[in-house]
Formats: structure tokens, sequence, C-alpha cells
């Protein structure tokens, strides 16, 4: 007999589920089945189209394997899509117009029109929908984040080895994308962008897999950002510059400084102070989760809203449109 659940039992304590099991859905699956443990949530099951998957992910965190993502439908009260980007708006419209509060890995969809249904389907419902964008919640940009003030000039560096996962989508979309929504959120949503300049080439896949692009505010603020995936050590940096401060902030590392001049030194030597943050360590990944439990449980608007997803999503576009433009003129 399935279960019958007030609108406050479903809030405090949601029966939730991981839609997609791979490299990053496995770790959804496990921070749920942690979660459930302090009574924070009913943790369902997980779904892969790959049964052997569904089935070993389930047996390591004590829940149900299903296949069919419709399985869940009408066994859940919130969900975590971690499936192939293509398939976000199908299986995230589906759970929405059910109710179902949705968690929908970056990049939120392949394109606008798919993000925009999301969006909709979400208005239509009342059900929360929330965009995982991970760098937010790395414990060295939450250190930081009350510190900006104005940033000015940006350097970025995301570098990786060949990672032979994540090839349905391009360098772009696969991991520059999480620069794109930070520099946007520092910058401030209100802040247009202005301007795109960016170059890319496919390297060892059909798709780019090593780009840049200079992105141009309103505002005058400025970022470069450098990504790719076939370097030979892995680089997680941003560099920027504020008024009277130097930044550095390193996702991989989980530091974050501040190089400060004060204002009334007697010689610009004798002002500089370097301030290096507290970090407060805490997978990234169980801190995103419990947001989108607390912003449940509160009915509070998700830290990272659909909208936010959107923004990044279209930046992201519109750097990949630059390069194609690019790439027509190099003939590659």
């Amino acid at each position: 007999m399935e279960e019958v659940l007030n609108s406050q039992s479903r809030s405090a304590n949601p029966r939730t589920a991981v839609v997609g099991v791979g490299a990053l859905g496995q770790h959804h699956a496990r921070n749920y089945a942690e979660i459930a443990l302090e009574g924070k949530t009913r943790f369902v099951g997980v779904c892969d189209s790959n049964e052997e998957s569904a089935r070993a992910v389930a047996a390591k965190n004590n829940c149900e394997s299903f296949t069919d993502w419709r399985d869940l439908l009408d066994k859940v009260d919130a969900v975590s899509i971690v499936t192939p980007t293509e398939t976000h708006s199908e299986i995230a419209c589906a759970f929405l117009e059910k109710g179902v509060d949705v968690l929908v890995e970056k990049p939120f969809a392949r394109t606008l029109e798919e993000a925009d249904r999301m969006i909709a389907a979400a208005k239509k419902s009342g059900a929360k929908l929330m965009v995982g964008h991970l760098e937010r919640y790395n414990p060295a940009m939450i250190a930081l984040r009350p510190h900006v003030d104005n940033p000015l000039y940006f350097e970025i560096h995301r570098v990786s080895p060949f990672p032979n996962r994540s090839l349905d989508v391009d360098v772009v979309l696969d991991v520059m994308i999480h620069d794109l929504d930070a520099i946007q959120w520092l910058v401030g949503e209100s802040v247009k962008v202005s301007e795109i300049h960016a170059v890319g080439i496919p390297v060892v896949s059909d798709k780019v897999d090593a780009a840049n692009a200079r992105i141009e505010f309103e505002n005058g603020a400025v970022a470069n950002i450098t990504a790719s995936r076939i370097g030979t050590e892995k680089i997680r940096k941003t560099r920027f510059y504020q008024t009277n401060s130097y930044v550095v902030l390193d996702y991989a590392t989980k530091f974050a400084s501040i190089t400060s001049l004060a204002p009334n030194a007697a010689h610009p030597l004798l002002g500089i102070s370097v301030n290096r943050l507290e970090i407060k360590d805490k997978e990234p990944l169980r801190a995103e989760i419990e947001a989108f439990l607390d912003a449940i449980e509160n009915d509070s608007i998700p830290p990272v809203t659909a909208e936010d997803g959107r923004r990044a999503l279209s930046l992201a576009l519109g750097v990949l449109d630059k390069i194609e433009t690019h790439r027509n003129r190099l003939n590659v």
C-alpha cells in the first residue's frame, strides 16, 4: 500500500531518489543515504538505464534500484537528475509536473528552449527547481563570497586531463560553465554581458576540447577564462582584482586569499597584507544537497535557481557561437 503523506511530513522528511548514477550520480546517492541516516530524508532509490550499475549503487546505499525513471514518479517528493544533458528537460518536466522538487545537474539543458520548458513546468506546479552549480559550494568560495566587492578583472584557468567521460558536451558546457556561472554571480546577476570573444578547437574528440573566452560586462568588468580537458595536470584557479585588493581562489586545494593595500600606509610596500581566509571544509556536493533539502523544508527559494542555471547556459551558448564563428575561419 502506497504511503500517504501530508504536506508537512513531505517537506520535513521528503522521499528522495537519484536518477543517473554514473561518475557523479553515485556520489549524489551516497550523500542522500548519509543524510537519511540523520533523519532528514527518506532515500527511496536510484535509477539508471544500466541495471548492473543501478543495483550496485543501490546495494551500497540501502535503497531500491530502478531502470526506468518513470517508476519513481509516484514514489518520491524530491529527486536529483544526474543524467546526460540531452535528457534533463524530458525527465525534469515529468517530475515537476507531478509536483516533485528537482535538483538538476549542470549544464541545465542543451538549449534555452529546453531550460524554459523546465522553468514553466516548475512555475505551473509550484515545485522547486534547483541547478547544481557545485563550485558555489566549494569551501573556498563560501569563505570568499562575503569579501567580494565590485570585481574588475578575472583571470581563470580550469584544466583537466582527458576525462573519457562527459563527452556528450564540449568543454564549454562541461567545465567552463562553472566559471561562467561564478563570474556572473560575483559581478552581480543584474549586470549584463556586453561582449563575448572566444576561440576553441577539438583536439581528441569531435567537440571543442580547449577554449578561451573573454567576457565583458556593461559595468566594465572583464573576465578571461581558459578551459581545457586535455591538460597534463588539474588546475582550478581563479584570480581577480577588485578595488584595493587582489583575490586568489583555488577550488582544487580549497584555498582563498585576499591581498590588499592599507589606504593610509606611508609607502605602498609597507601597506601590503595577505589575508588567507579560514576554510570550513565540507564536501561541496553534501552542502549543495543539504541546501536543496533546506529549501524544501523551509519552503524557500533554492539558492541556485533555474534562472541562474539558464543565465549560465545562455552565456555558455554565446561562447560556443563565437567559437563556431572562429572555427569556420580556421576551417577546423
